[in-house]
Formats: C-alpha cells, structure tokens, sequence
C-alpha cells in the first residue's frame, strides 16, 4: 500500500518507519521539500519524498501529521479543497493541544472536523494523536497491546485504519462518529496534565476487570 504522509516531523518518521517495517511504501510531502527529502531519508529505502501536487493522487491512504497552526494550511497545500482528496481515507493524528496549559485550542469542534471541511469527499479518522510520542511498533505480550481509540463516520475508512493500526502492533477501540473527535482530542489534554503533575496517565484511570469486558455467556 502507498502511504502519503504530510508532515515531516519525528512523528511523520517514526510511523513511516514502522509502517515500511510492515511492507507499506511510503510517501512524504510537506511545505519544505528540503524537509521531506530528509524525512524520507530517516524512514529509509521504502520511502520517497514527493511534490505536494502529485500527492494525493499517488497515495492509496493519507495520514496527517503537522501542527495544528498548519493544519488548513497543508491541506489546502495538497489540494483537499479542490477535491484531491475525495474517497481516500485520511488519518488525522494533529494533537491541536496547548502544551503549556493542556487546553484544547479549536475553540469548537475539532482538528479531524477541520480537515474534513477542507477536504470535501474525504473519509477522516481520528487516530493517533494520543501516541505521537510512542515508539512503534508494538512488539511486546499481545495482551498488554496499546489501544488506540478512534472517530470515524466511514465503515471503510475505519477499516484501513484498523488493519494500518494493526501493523503497528496495537489494537483499534472505535469510539463514535467524527463529531466525537472532539473528546479524543480534550483526552491528549487530560494526559499532559496528569504528565504535568508528575504522575503517570495510565495510573489515572479505572482498571476494568476483564470479566466485565468479556462477560462469561449465561447457561
């Protein structure tokens, strides 16, 4: 499959990295072509930097990873209004949080709603952003396997999320529609703020007993 990464930072690469490691190729554009070559470089042979004007058509499936402040922007850049991307699954891993104050910066709706305004047609997926420091892939005991929650309106855009998930090493929770990225988006907040007091997020939540997920089937 050809991915198309937009974004050239450390999370760009190291879900480049982990993705070729599975067989995928890898395309990576950004506004610094310069960036993206050296991005592509860092993933290794199985990725290719490439103009923002032939990415969208050459990639089977989108990831966005860029800073919110150029979010529009970088869409905008790659043609998402015009079309470019109308019927591709597009995953959004942007984490639009303030990280001195783990305040949520759209004042309404999302980051994964902004992109499908700016790229009409698309099927987006809230995924990852949670991870943007993780190093993948996974490849420790399956059953301590990161979840990686997810928003989504499209059933085939959250199945190739799903088995791209997969390829990480982690298994896929879908949580609601897109108009519930929003509270995806506050839990990357949540998170710093645990972090910020000096305590581990994961610490921070109930544990569910097992049996109450899997319930034992009535006689």
């Amino acid at each position: 499959m050809n991915i198309g990464i937009l974004g050239t930072g450390n999370l760009a690469v190291t879900l480049g990295r982990a993705w070729a490691g599975a067989g995928h190729s890898i395309l990576v554009t950004g506004r610094n072509q310069v960036h993206a070559r050296e991005a592509a470089e860092q993933i290794g042979p199985a990725a290719t930097a490439i103009a923002p004007g032939d990415f969208a058509t050459s990639a089977d499936v989108i990831v966005v990873a860029v800073s919110y402040e150029g979010l529009e922007a970088a869409i905008t850049l790659v043609g998402g209004p015009d079309g470019s991307f109308v019927g591709k699954t597009v995953i959004d891993c942007t984490n639009p949080v303030d990280y001195a104050t783990g305040e949520l910066k759209p004042a309404s709706g999302s980051a994964a709603e902004l992109v499908a305004r700016t790229a009409p047609g698309a099927r987006v997926v809230k995924a990852l952003h949670l991870f943007a420091g993780a190093s993948w892939p996974y490849t420790g005991l399956p059953e301590a396997a990161p979840v990686v929650a997810v928003c989504g309106d499209e059933p085939d855009g959250l199945d190739l999320a799903t088995t791209l998930i997969a390829d990480l090493g982690a298994e896929t929770a879908v949580i609601a529609g897109l108009a519930h990225a929003r509270q995806l988006e506050e839990a990357a907040g949540f998170v710093m703020k645990v972090v910020a007091a000096g305590y581990n997020p994961r610490l921070a939540v109930p544990d569910v007993d097992p049996a109450v997920l899997n319930p034992a089937p009535a006689n």
